[in-house]
């Protein structure tokens, strides 16, 4: 296939984004993909978002995991720090809940590619 078959304005393939990525949002989407990497933050995030109320505490969601309390409390900081959940203490428990403004940006970058041609 030459140039001249391509179709439209002669690009191959639809851009995934419209406009390349600032400094500083391609550091945010970095941080919150490579948080997301893990398949536990991964279910951590998911729990938490799917929690009644919209948010849960460690004791909440730890059962869901053949991991203690700890290592899922460290899992839920690196979220957190990610700036994919906030948290408030309230007496002894910190409840987490996610961050929609996050999710917002994943979802903007991630739904402006045709699954179409991403797929092919």
């Amino acid at each position: 296939m030459s140039n001249q078959d391509l179709p439209g304005d002669g690009e191959c393939c639809s851009p995934l984004i419209r406009e390349p990525l600032t400094v500083d949002w391609a550091g945010d989407l970095a941080r919150m993909f490579k948080a997301l990497g893990d398949p536990v933050r991964l279910r951590l995030l998911s729990l938490v978002a799917s929690h009644a109320g919209g948010e849960a505490c460690v004791c909440d969601i730890s059962p869901a995991f053949d991991l203690s309390q700890p290592t899922i409390s460290h899992h839920l900081k690196v979220l957190r720090e990610a700036g994919l959940l906030d948290c408030e203490r309230r007496g002894t428990w910190v409840y987490y809940w996610v961050v929609p403004a996050a999710l917002q940006q994943l979802s903007s970058v991630l739904s402006s590619a045709d699954p179409t041609t991403v797929m092919a």
